[in-house]
């Protein structure tokens, strides 16, 4: 059963579940009466609008289900989705785009909930050029280019752990949301031919400060590593799915490399 069609009472307590609180540890968060909580998810009370919004807060529950929670209770969606390209987002398109080039000569991409690919800044095109042209049609899904055989998995030098690395960040997405499209993602991408080792966890080197992606080039081998950003305040349902991945050079001559390839592109 989707979330969208479970009574408001059984969706508080999946959220509850997924964060892991208690009925009184989350009644005495948001400050409502333990008791009038547990009529509500039993059934036995209807709650108001605020109070939806105030235990989706304390839950940290996502804009979207943040709606299908208010609709599940009666009342209309609080938050906006709007679309990426619409002119309401421009000032956010932007900010995104101002990030992406401040990034290179670093490679750096915008990507929604489903890891659909929205802006990418200069220094993605080089490294993905080689991939087969259907996964480089609109919508392009990164799990996808990145995991799928025709895709860069031929040329990722440590597939095993990078691919653990990824199925291991879609798992913890699809607990957190239960988004039906990210089982499907998961369910396909996992399906992918895997590495013919099983990956073994490894010590990381003195030198590399997190898990990086060793990725061969024709100019040479790339070790990089990535970080996440997203917008602190968003109130619309499109920005609060968004996520900056910008990824850095692990090792002096991956960020000289980045370098050659940018003058290059000049």
């Amino acid at each position: 059963m989707s979330l969208a069609v479970r009574p408001v009472g059984e969706l508080l307590r999946v959220w509850r579940t997924r964060r892991r609180l208690s009925q009184l540890d989350l009644a005495t968060e948001a400050e409502v009466s333990a008791r009038h909580l547990s009529f509500v998810e039993s059934g036995r009370a209807r709650p108001s609008r605020d109070m939806l919004l105030n235990l989706a807060e304390r839950m940290e529950v996502p804009l979207r289900d943040r709606n299908l929670l208010l609709l599940a209770g009666g009342f209309a969606p609080a938050f906006a989705e709007t679309a990426f390209d619409a002119p309401a987002l421009a000032s956010a398109r932007a900010a995104v785009d101002q990030v992406l080039a401040g990034h290179e000569p670093y490679p750096a991409l915008a990507i929604d909930r489903g890891w659909t690919m929205l802006a990418a800044n200069r220094a993605v095109a080089p490294l993905i050029g080689t991939v087969a042209p259907e996964l480089l049609r609109p919508p392009v899904n990164v799990l996808r280019l990145s995991l799928h055989p025709a895709g860069l998995a031929p040329r990722i030098l440590n597939l095993g752990e990078w691919r653990e690395h990824l199925l291991a960040r879609l798992r913890r997405a699809l607990d957190l949301t239960a988004d039906p499209r990210l089982a499907a993602l998961l369910r396909e991408v996992a399906g992918y031919p895997a590495p013919p080792e099983a990956p073994r966890p490894r010590p990381l080197a003195a030198t590399e400060l997190a898990l990086p992606m060793r990725l061969a080039t024709a100019s040479g081998e790339l070790s990089l590593i990535s970080t996440v950003t997203v917008f602190g305040t968003p109130l619309d349902v499109t920005l609060s799915e968004l996520a900056l991945e910008c990824f850095y050079p692990a090792d002096a001559a991956s960020a000289a490399l980045l370098r050659r390839l940018a003058e290059a592109r000049a």
